[in-house]
This record gives structure tokens, C-alpha cells and sequence, in this order.
């Protein structure tokens, strides 16, 4: 009987992770085509990627604020200092800003399917950032990793019809942001001993993404949407989706490990690119985008298994911090 009770255990708790895991990959590849419809269809018509980010930033940080200090379903772990807010904090949400805003705007220059054939280089812009800061070893394993993706992006780059050097340089910045990003916070675990927590970092960063946002918004952006008509339904469904998404990374994370959410992300961005030839008539695939793509995903997938061997305690996911017992100052 009690063997019987453990293997119903185990399938139920096996049936969470693998819903988990679908959750994140068809949200993560509906909000990169929904993000893509709001900003270059003919129906919505709006080619604001920085005020689309702004809104997506203001939205979860009212979201966060309803969820955890008025209905009080979702708790925010205590402890952060301003010292933390600002050293911290500010720096990782300027950087997630600069990266959703960056690669927002990409997508009015560039494809669904290249713009993720371009997102394949990440591991090589965030392992070059870690050996400058200290946080990365160069090895010939992982030269040998780096060179394999930056070799099949350049193949995939090469067999794109029809390339655009601004959505290029836009989409590279995106990057870099990210990869500063991820280091940020990798040396507040390995030297100021933060533990990361989605939903806390969300309630923490979110307003402090949307303020770094809403400078440049007034200046570059705002005068253009004076005259455009804006569609309440449409931009607030794409808003929660990309809430919804944030969460569903903490869930998998709280079912599996990191490991699990980069693979299921390289299946993701597999998905997002056949797919989006299907969605979208400017998608032109080749064989040399698709033989590129495959050289820089086999080279991901053999960083995500290299990499967590040396550094599986560390969950860099997109959102959050829960700080450390061992952090000290008062809260504020």
C-alpha cells in the first residue's frame, strides 16, 4: 500500500514538472509572437517597443503590489536594505530594461525566426563577460563551445534573405544587456550571498525597470502615441501574458532546476522559429538559416550541460531576490 502511495506520488509530482515545463514554453513562444503582432501588424499598429516595455514593467509592478500587499496570495521574502535596492537591484532592472526594450525593437527589423537565431550567441557574450569580471575560467572546453555557437550564428546569419544591420545591432544590444544582466547577478550569489526568488525580484525590480523606461519614453516616444488609438483589451492580454510568463519560470524552476529551463528554452526557440514561418510572411527560411541554427543550438546544448557542473547552485532566472539570512542591514 505504501508503495502504491509513492508511485501515485511520483506520477502526480512527474505530471506537475512536465505541465510546468509545457506552460513555459507555450508562453514564452506566445508572448514572442504576440509582442511581434502588437508592434508591426496592420491591426493594432503599434511600433512602440519602448512604450509596449514601459507598459509591460508598469503592469507587473501594480500586479506585484495587488498580489502580495492587498489580497496577500504571494509572499515577498523581507530583507532588502537600500543599500542592496541601490547597488544592486537598480543596476540588474536597468539592464533588464535595456534588454526587453532593445530586443522589442528588433522585431520591427527583423524576423521572429533570426531574431532567436541571434539569441543563440548569449552564452558566448555572457561567458566573455565572465572571464573579464573574474567569474569565468577560460578552458579549451569552453573555447571549443563558444566557437562552435559563434560559428553557427554566422552560418545562419549568412543564409538570411533578407537581413537588416539596424535590427542586427539592436538585437546584439539586447543581448550584451542580458549578458550584463545575468552576470550582475551571478556576483550578487557568489559575493554578497543574495539568493534569487522570482516573484520577490519582480516586486523589487519591476519599478525600478519601468522608472529607467519611462526617461527615455518621454522623449523618444511619447509625442508619436498622442494620436494613436489605444486598444485597452489587446495591450492588457499581452501584458498579463508577459506577467504570466515571468511566473511560469519560478514555477519551473520550484519543479525542476536551471538546467531544465535552459533545455526546455533551446526546444523553445526551436519551436518559435518553425513556427513562426508558418505565422508570419516575411519568414523566409533557408537551408543554410536552418543548418547554421542547428550548429549554434547543438553548441547551446553542450554549454548547458558543461556549465551546470560547475555552477548548478546558482539559479540565474529572469526575475527576483529573496536576500540571504546572512545579509545584514535593516530593512527598509
Amino acid at each position: 500500500m505504501a508503495d502504491r502511495n509513492r508511485i501515485r506520488g511520483f506520477l502526480k509530482d512527474e505530471h506537475v514538472t512536465y505541465a510546468s515545463i509545457l506552460l513555459y514554453i507555450t508562453l514564452s513562444s506566445c508572448q514572442i509572437f504576440f509582442n511581434k503582432w502588437v508592434l508591426s501588424s496592420t491591426e493594432i499598429n503599434f511600433p512602440y517597443p519602448l512604450g509596449l516595455t514601459l507598459l509591460h514593467m508598469s503592469f507587473s509592478s501594480v500586479l506585484c503590489f495587488l498580489l502580495t500587499k492587498v489580497f496577500k496570495v504571494m509572499k515577498v521574502e523581507e530583507g532588502m536594505t537600500l543599500e542592496i535596492y541601490v547597488t544592486s537591484v537598480i543596476p540588474i532592472g536597468a539592464m533588464f530594461a535595456m534588454t526587453l526594450w532593445l530586443g522589442n525593437t528588433a522585431y520591427l527589423y527583423l524576423s521572429v525566426a533570426f531574431s532567436q537565431m541571434l539569441k543563440a550567441i548569449m552564452p558566448v557574450a555572457v561567458f566573455i563577460l565572465g572571464v573579464c569580471v573574474g567569474l569565468e575560467i577560460m578552458s579549451c572546453n569552453m573555447l571549443l563551445i563558444m566557437s562552435v555557437i559563434s560559428f553557427g550564428v554566422l552560418v545562419a546569419s549568412y543564409g538570411e534573405l533578407n537581413i537588416n544591420w539596424i535590427g542586427v545591432v539592436y538585437q546584439m544590444g539586447g543581448i550584451v544587456s542580458e549578458a550584463l544582466r545575468l552576470i550582475l547577478m551571478e556576483i550578487l550569489v557568489k559575493r554578497k550571498g543574495i539568493k534569487l526568488n522570482p516573484v520577490s525580484l519582480m516586486y523589487y525590480m519591476s519599478p525600478c525597470s519601468a522608472i529607467c523606461l519611462f526617461i527615455p519614453w518621454i522623449f523618444l516616444e511619447r509625442s508619436k502615441m498622442d494620436t494613436w488609438d489605444f486598444h485597452v483589451l489587446v495591450l492588457s492580454l499581452n501584458s498579463l501574458c508577459t506577467f504570466s510568463l515571468n511566473l511560469s519560470v519560478f514555477l519551473v524552476i520550484s519543479q525542476t532546476s536551471a538546467l531544465t529551463i535552459r533545455i526546455a528554452g533551446v526546444f523553445k526557440d526551436w519551436v518559435v522559429v518553425l513556427v513562426s514561418a508558418l505565422l508570419f510572411s516575411e519568414t523566409k527560411l533557408t537551408i543554410i538559416n536552418l543548418f547554421g541554427y542547428a550548429i549554434a543550438i547543438a553548441g547551446v546544448a553542450a554549454y548547458n550541460n558543461y556549465k551546470p557542473k560547475n555552477s548548478e547552485n546558482i539559479k540565474l532566472v529572469s526575475l527576483s531576490p529573496v536576500i540571504s539570512d546572512k545579509e545584514p542591514g535593516k530593512p527598509w
